[in-house]
């Protein structure tokens, strides 16, 4: 007779843990190890609930031994049932409806004619012009208009400090500093050696570090480059104005001048000394209102306030200007001109009456 097949009789057991086939006629009450809590993953460790037995590898997890006792068991346990989805209110996003801007302002031309400003002067300036500061030496030491130089009179150059004595004082030599004095950031210093110090003493002390000829008559005028050089224009903006500052001394407020127009800002100060002016000529970035912008002029610079004739931020003070395309040439067109008639003269000369 045909043996039974004993696989066919074997249950799986679906207790935790177990996983094992059984025999439902061999079922003893400790036939079964099993896990009676459940499986915990936490920060890369795995375990039971049940028993205090935990590992990192998940092959070592599902070999861990049941900690209780009991039957198999072939029923299948509940699964739990799945969070119902809780569905999110739909956003409704709100914007606030934008402020219609206003347009642009035309822009004049570049030619609008030219509106001098008037011009609010300090007490301080107005002192300075009318009571101008009087030489140490009084009006004797400084050479006279025939050319001869009064006894006392000082080396003009920067640091010098010999005196007129006579015709043997033109024999020596003039040990100064050709720069400028630089005052940035608590330090002091001769722009031709950079020899910085903080006291002040010191500095007006340095000695020379060039060997001139001795300058005793001041310049009574320079050319446009030191003018240029000598003052230093920088500009801010607030959301309606745009302030303009020039940056000079000894300057005559009576004869300077400032002219505007919506976008054109022409200025010439006046410097006596030296018999010149700073001049300039800038086409602004945006649009201004000439009647509320005003002039201020002060003993160390010339403040413009232009009032924007349009809310906005200006990237620049000047406008950019695009410099026009150089005229054609007309060489090509002649010469086109005249191979055209060259060839029409070769085409006249040929003879076809024997063809």
């Amino acid at each position: 007779m045909p043996t039974e097949n004993k696989g066919d009789n074997l249950l799986l057991c679906y207790n935790k843990g177990c996983a094992k086939k059984f025999d439902p006629s061999k079922n003893t009450e400790d036939s079964c190890s099993f896990h009676s809590g459940a499986p915990v993953f936490h920060d890369a460790y795995k375990g039971w609930s049940c028993c205090k037995k935990k590992c990192t590898d998940f092959t070592e997890f599902l070999n861990i031994k049941g900690c209780c006792k009991s039957y198999h068991s072939n029923v299948k346990p509940v699964e739990p049932e799945k969070p119902e989805k809780i569905s999110t209110p739909e956003v409704i996003e709100y914007r606030a409806p934008e402020e219609a801007k206003p347009p642009a302002l035309e822009r004049p031309p570049f030619d609008t004619p030219l509106v001098t400003l008037k011009v609010e002067v300090s007490d301080a300036l107005k002192r300075q012009s009318s009571n101008p500061v009087k030489k140490s030496q009084g009006a004797g030491a400084n050479p006279t208009d025939d050319g001869t130089i009064a006894i006392g009179t000082p080396c003009k150059n920067n640091s010098c400090k010999v005196t007129y004595e006579g015709p043997q004082t033109l024999e020596t030599d003039c040990i100064c500093h050709p720069g400028v004095p630089i005052f940035h950031e608590g330090l002091k210093y001769w722009s031709c050696c950079v020899r910085r110090t903080t006291d002040f003493k010191a500095f007006l002390d340095q000695a020379g570090c060039a060997t001139v000829t001795h300058l005793w008559r001041n310049p009574k005028s320079v050319d446009n480059k030191e003018l240029q050089s000598k003052c230093r224009l920088d500009w801010h903006q607030t959301p309606t104005f745009v302030v303009v500052s020039v940056f000079c001394k000894n300057y005559d407020p009576d004869s300077s001048l400032v002219q505007l127009s919506p976008i054109r800002l022409k200025l010439s100060v006046f410097f006596p000394e030296e018999n010149g002016a700073y001049c300039r000529d800038i086409e602004l970035r945006g649009v201004v209102d000439v009647a509320k912008s005003s002039v201020a002029m002060t003993p160390a610079k010339v403040e413009i306030k232009l009032r924007k004739a349009e809310p906005g931020s200006w990237s620049q003070l000047e406008f950019p200007r695009s410099s026009e395309p150089p005229p054609k040439k007309s060489s090509e067109a002649t010469s086109t001109s005249t191979s055209t008639s060259n060839l029409a003269s070769r085409v006249d000369a040929v003879d076809l009456s024997d063809l």
